[in-house]
Formats: C-alpha cells, structure tokens, sequence
C-alpha cells in the first residue's frame, strides 16, 4: 500500500504542475482573471494532498492498514474538490454546464479534512 500511496502522490503531483502551467499560460486568453484564481485554487490544494501523500507513503508512524482509509479519504477528496473546481473555473470553455455538478466541490473538501483527521487519529491511537 505503500508503494500505490507514494506513487499516487507522485501522479497528483505531476499532474498540479502540468495543470498550473496550464491555468497560468493557457487559459489567460480564455476566461476571465477570477475563473484563473479559481483554477489556481484547484491547482494548490491538489499539490498539498499530493505531498500529503508522499510523507502518508513514506512515513513508517502510522501502521500500514491504517493509511488505507486516509488514502481512500484524500484521493476522492482530490478529485471531488480540486477537479469539480477545474470544471467549474473553465466552464464558459464547454456546453455543459459544470455548476449543476458544483455540490460535489464542498463534499470534496469535507473528504480532504476528514483524511487529515483520521491520520490524526490513527496516528494519536497508534503513539499512545
């Protein structure tokens, strides 16, 4: 598990890099100076979750079968917020209307804050 949780990281990572160079160089032209603060928004939570990966996957703390939930927690959290975040910033881009998706953003961003809880748990529980 691991291994799959450092990779992941690695995988988010990347792909924050491609998509902030992306908002900041191809979407200028596109949509308005809010709609790339949005993306931008999107862009920095995905990089944070993605290095949270890479210490949840490199971290020996926290007993292995614990991180499986947590891992669980933030990767559905990173596409939910950040993703539903990147439709929504560049929705006057498509002719589907991305809003009607938009309850989706704050359900993310409670999987994101419920993955650091439970590793804040399991490792409370694990160091006592």
């Amino acid at each position: 598990m691991n291994r799959t949780i450092f990779l992941t990281g690695i995988a988010f990572g990347a792909l924050a890099v491609v998509l902030g160079a992306f908002g900041a160089h191809g979407l200028e032209k596109l949509v308005d100076s809010n709609a790339i603060q949005t993306f931008e928004t999107g862009v920095r939570y995905q990089m944070y979750h993605a290095i949270f990966l890479l210490v949840l996957g490199s971290t020996t703390r926290v007993p292995e079968q614990h991180k499986k939930l947590v891992y669980y927690f933030i990767v559905a959290g990173i596409f939910l917020f950040s993703f539903s975040i990147y439709f929504l910033a560049t929705n006057s881009l498509t002719s589907f209307d991305f809003k009607t998706i938009g309850f989706v953003t704050p359900i993310g961003g409670l999987l994101l804050i419920s993955g650091w809880l439970l590793l804040g748990y399991r490792a409370h529980r694990h160091f006592s």
